[in-house]
């Protein structure tokens, strides 16, 4: 089996270093100076729970694993800065998919201009990837789910419910639309609109991993506040109407509830000017909780990590 290093050199090589990053690959711990105070995020994709080999390329696990924690940073309005990934496999894995899921990694931090800059690798019954992302707010005070304020008006960036269809069509032995499956494999994360929400005074703001729903219920519980979703303002993507239409389910239930959406939900002034790729979908109010078209929804409001 190779080790960590030589996992972590592989990827690495080629790769630009951050400005900030002092001390990478090579020694016990990477050293990164931040020019503001650090944000600091981890996920973990264990296979047969967030991923199936049969249906998951490993360059597309690799992507992910990095995609879905900068996400994370993105909704903080920060600037994502680093990662640091553990692997962990069976032993008898084949290692052309470790060698593509090195790739995978490779090429996400490319495409969110992040520095890998350490990480772990051990052996296990199943395939398990944790990634650790850091980030950097550049001086600027973080955008929270905790700032929402009556008046102000919800907006969203990125597909919403296309990951969610994708899942469907992978559990139903398919593989179209092609698009919608492409998204679940790997989610286009809208890299760099985080830090230009905030610029444009976010109030508050959300990745969303569990569903449009659920999420926007942290920011509305976080805040003290009530959020309102007009359907009327949802664009149908065609992948997902598709997708609705013969599986006999609603297309509306993807965008609220579909999960894996992995676009950002922000909450801006009234008075404030959108940023360019952003959509007014909904209104915060004085109250609790979430409402969709005013009134209390039925269906489900997204994922449940435990259930």
């Amino acid at each position: 089996m190779i080790g960590e290093f030589e996992l972590i050199a592989r990827v690495t090589e080629g790769l630009e270093a951050n400005d900030d990053v002092v001390l990478s690959v090579g020694d016990d711990s990477a050293v990164v100076s931040l020019k503001g105070d650090t944000v600091v995020c981890t996920d973990i994709l264990i296979e047969n729970v967030h991923f199936k080999r049969q249906w998951s390329p490993a360059h597309a696990v690799g992507r992910k694993a990095v995609a879905v924690n900068v996400s994370d940073l993105e909704a903080m309005g920060c600037r994502p800065s680093a990662v640091v990934v553990a692997l962990a496999f069976p032993k008898d894995l084949d290692p052309q998919w470790v060698a593509d899921f090195e790739a995978g990694v490779r090429d996400e931090c490319l495409a969110a201009g992040v520095s890998l800059v350490g990480g772990d690798m051990s052996s296990s019954e199943h395939i398990v990837a944790c990634v650790t992302a850091i980030g950097d707010t550049m001086g600027r005070t973080p955008v929270t789910r905790a700032g929402a304020q009556p008046g102000d008006v919800l907006a969203v960036r990125g597909n919403l419910g296309l990951s969610g269809a994708g899942l469907v069509v992978l559990q139903r032995g398919f593989g179209s639309p092609k698009d919608a499956v492409a998204e679940h494999l790997t989610p286009s994360i809208q890299y760099g609109q985080g830090a230009i929400a905030a610029e444009a005074g976010a109030t508050a703001m959300v990745d969303l991993s569990d569903g449009l729903l659920a999420d926007l219920g942290h920011v509305a519980e976080r805040s003290g506040v009530a959020i309102d979703v007009d359907t009327s303002l949802l664009a149908t993507l065609e992948a997902v109407a598709r997708v609705a239409a013969a599986t006999g389910k609603e297309a509306l239930g993807f965008l609220l509830a579909g999960g894996e959406d992995h676009a950002l939900a922000a909450t801006f002034p009234a008075d404030a000017e959108l940023p360019e790729g952003w959509i007014r979908i909904g209104q915060v109010s004085a109250g609790e909780g979430v409402t969709v078209d005013g009134a209390a929804y039925e269906g489900s409001r997204g994922w449940d990590h435990f259930g």
